[in-house]
């Protein structure tokens, strides 16, 4: 989906960000229509020359954007990022408090200079005790819990992705979309925005706090916990691949144990009832394993689904690129890297009247749009358009 359909066509957003936190907000706003300006130091974005599993982190979170180049610790570049912000309607930054103070931004300054703005600030952590802390994905997991629920008591273990910095750009997303849409009269209303990745970790973690504030009883980790069904495993399969099967409802126990020949467990009356069945899984499970283990893994799958039993094969990133569902229409979107290689990336996870958002987006060259940008800001007027800076 693109051209004058997205929904936030005519938004500007000047983004100085870094890393993924930041850059992903960006890139679900240029996605979503709005024209995103990458502000990027001479040297450029440091995650540009990553390699290794940082590799992919500057063309992903950064796809669809514009980039210039400005060396704020020149005086008439700080006149140019102004000028700039006078035309924007959203500020996106994620340095830590009075990073840009010493980048000539004081946050009162461009508050007073700017006050049409909305100002979006991705932090480590919201207004408190920690708020002057850097932080990182691995660090908020630690700290919140979140990498003692993945892992085990000894051994935690952080979740095998930037699960927070992405969802805590979606939040950035979400704040962003919340402060248009309070100006949708006509009104100015001041947003300063402030998101946290620590809190954000912790909104993840909310479910086992609630659950032992509510219980009194500590919640176990995901390798050591209680299972809430009585089929919840991964099994090996006749080839020796593995699946995942989840039993979970009545229905769902009476039909997998008649196709599958284990209709003694539908006449033992000690498993009458799904707690019945889950105290008893010492014995089920072994029983199960037996059956799968006769079964190849297409064909049980197959059955599963005519089933309408959850399954699932044991994935590894790299194998989605030859998944059906993935590669459906839609599934992937093309773009292009800096040096016009394509790469293929998936979809924004929405529909909009039945298409997908962002197929062939660049991700820009540094400082590609300088020139663009700086000759569009000598030609505007200073004092008219929408804003009080001028942005028609």
């Amino acid at each position: 989906m693109t051209g004058s359909g997205l929904p936030l066509q005519g938004v500007r957003v000047v983004e100085m960000t870094h890393m993924v936190m930041g850059p992903t907000c960006g890139m679900i706003l240029a996605q979503l229509g709005a024209e995103v300006i990458k502000v990027e130091p001479p040297s450029g974005d440091k995650t540009r020359t990553l390699g290794g599993m940082g590799t992919a982190f500057f063309p992903l979170f950064n796809r669809g954007k514009r980039s210039v180049v400005l060396d704020l610790a020149r005086a008439e570049d700080r006149e140019t990022m102004h000028r700039l912000l006078a035309t924007a309607d959203v500020f996106l930054e994620n340095f830590r408090d009075g990073q840009l103070e010493k980048q000539g931004l004081a946050a009162d300054e461009v508050r007073r200079r700017h006050p049409h703005l909305i100002i979006a600030g991705h932090k480590g952590f919201l207004s408190g005790p920690y708020e002057h802390r850097p932080a990182l994905d691995e660090v908020v997991q630690m700290m919140s819990g979140l990498a003692a629920m993945t892992g085990t008591k000894d051994r935690p273990q952080r979740v095998g992705s930037s699960a927070n910095d992405i969802m805590g750009g979606m939040f950035g997303a979400i704040s962003i979309l919340a402060a248009l849409y309070q100006r949708r009269d006509g009104r100015t209303e001041r947003a300063d925005i402030r998101i946290g990745l620590f809190e954000n970790c912790l909104f993840l973690v909310a479910q086992h706090m609630v659950q032992y504030e509510m219980t009194g009883v500590k919640p176990l980790s995901m390798p050591e916990r209680e299972h809430a069904w009585p089929i919840y495993d991964i099994f090996e399969t006749a080839g020796g691949q593995r699946i995942f099967i989840g039993v979970v409802t009545e229905g769902h126990w009476q039909s997998f144990c008649r196709e599958f020949g284990l209709v003694e467990l539908l006449d033992d009356p000690a498993l009458g009832s799904t707690t019945d069945r889950i105290l008893a899984r010492g014995r089920i499970i072994p029983k199960v394993a037996e059956v799968v283990r006769r079964w190849d893994a297409t064909e049980l799958s197959a059955k599963l689904d005519a089933l309408n039993i959850c399954f699932s094969p044991i994935n590894r990133p790299e194998d989605l690129f030859d998944d059906p569902h993935v590669l459906r229409p839609g599934g992937l979107v093309h773009n292009f890297n800096a040096d016009g290689a394509s790469f293929r990336a998936p979809a924004l996870p929405i529909e909009w009247n039945g298409a997908n958002f962002g197929d062939g987006l660049k991700v820009p060259a540094l400082g590609a749009d300088t020139a663009a940008i700086r000759a569009e800001l000598d030609a505007r007027p200073t004092s008219v358009g929408k804003h009080a800076g001028g942005r028609a």
